[in-house]
């Protein structure tokens, strides 16, 4: 084990809520913070120190770097360039690499297949030429994607017919893209993974994903019906992207399940949204796992306690006091102002008992409707 920084002052690359809350996860360890977001106001620069810039503002970066004893980034599209610069001055996990593999949606699946991580099919479309001969490899339905940015449902369309290919072109074609087969998938799962500097590897269990209009709404952990040959082949998967990179910190790996097994779609080189059910429901949260890695402190225990749903507030925020009188309930609210599809905040059950669990969700989901 590395000697631990202590009092580290971290710097992080964006200042959105899980910015927030990792802020909020590493003041009990003695850890102060200081964050990097060209948008004034955000979550984050509610908690700390913020430097408002544009992330390549070399200059902004150079004042942000002095003082720091490490940095990290909340934010997958932070440009890899504001990353490697600075990590010429200071260390930033996880490394530059993970940013650069992740951004690029083509060179992402072509990183999982070169490391046996079987995905959906896939092709680069580059013309209207090429989609029509990837659509011929991949047939339809499919899914076309821009290449780069694209986030909770943006930038993509599910393509039904060749008309449909057409008219997916004509509104996304200006952008290098990526067709994936769509794969008929018994439920959407994600793992996460923590990886310390000493190469100490731990994993959360898997947990069950539930999107609409391409946006995270509903995550139970552990994930129902949870085999142990489902979890250890997820782990594997994990195992091979963090060896690969050397990474240091959380990763999170989105995956479909199709019968016994899975299949990777992508990867997010941070802490996640699938992945707040454990600040009150495992033994140590991802966030505060994500910091003791980058700072060289011993990982914490994984373990689950009980089982825990959580649900993402999108939009609208409900009456508080309602949320609270059910007991097990955990309001995070993220200090933004409402509007149509935004990520607001979450609220975490947690029981001992998976069937009452599922009484209080189906009670508390009316509220928030």
């Amino acid at each position: 084990m590395p000697n631990p920084i202590r009092n580290p002052l971290v710097g992080v690359l964006g200042a959105g809520q899980l910015g927030r809350m990792l802020a909020l996860a590493g003041y009990p360890l003695g850890m102060r913070f200081r964050f990097f977001d060209p948008t004034p106001g955000s979550p984050a620069g509610q908690m700390a120190e913020q430097i408002v810039a544009p992330y390549d503002d070399y200059k902004a970066l150079e004042s942000f770097s002095q003082g720091l004893d490490v940095a990290t980034y909340e934010f997958e599209n932070v440009p890899v360039e504001a990353a490697l610069f600075l990590s010429q001055r200071v260390p930033v996990y996880p490394p530059p690499q993970a940013l650069s593999v992740s951004q690029d949606r083509l060179t992402e699946k072509g990183f999982f297949a070169g490391y046996d991580i079987p995905t959906p099919p896939f092709a680069g479309v580059n013309t209207l030429d090429e989609l029509k001969s990837a659509i011929d490899k991949t047939s339809l339905p499919a899914v076309l994607k821009t290449r780069r940015f694209g986030y909770d449902g943006k930038g993509q369309s599910v393509l039904h017919t060749m008309e449909d290919a057409e008219t997916a072109w004509q509104a996304m074609g200006s952008q290098p893209l990526i067709l994936e087969g769509f794969i008929p998938f018994q439920r959407e799962l994600s793992i996460l993974a923590v990886r310390g500097i000493d190469g100490a590897t731990l994993f959360y269990p898997l947990v069950e994903n539930h999107h609409r209009d391409g946006i995270l709404r509903l995550s139970l952990a552990p994930a129902p019906n949870l085999s142990t040959s489902l979890q250890a082949e997820a782990e594997g998967y994990a195992s091979r992207v963090l060896n690969a990179l050397h990474y240091v910190g959380v990763l999170a790996i989105e995956l479909f399940q199709v019968g016994g097994h899975l299949l990777a779609n992508e990867m997010a080189p941070r802490v996640h949204n699938s992945g707040h059910w454990t600040i009150e429901g495992a033994e140590s949260s991802q966030f505060a796992n994500h910091l003791r890695a980058i700072c060289g402190l011993p990982l914490g225990s994984t373990a689950p306690l009980g089982y825990s749903a959580m649900l993402n507030l999108i939009g609208t925020i409900p009456d508080p006091a309602r949320v609270l009188a059910f007991e097990g309930a955990h309001l995070h609210l993220y200090g933004k102002e409402p509007r149509p599809g935004r990520k607001l905040g979450h609220i975490t059950l947690r029981t001992d008992d998976p069937s009452i669990l599922g009484e209080r969700l189906a009670l508390l989901q009316k509220i928030i409707k």
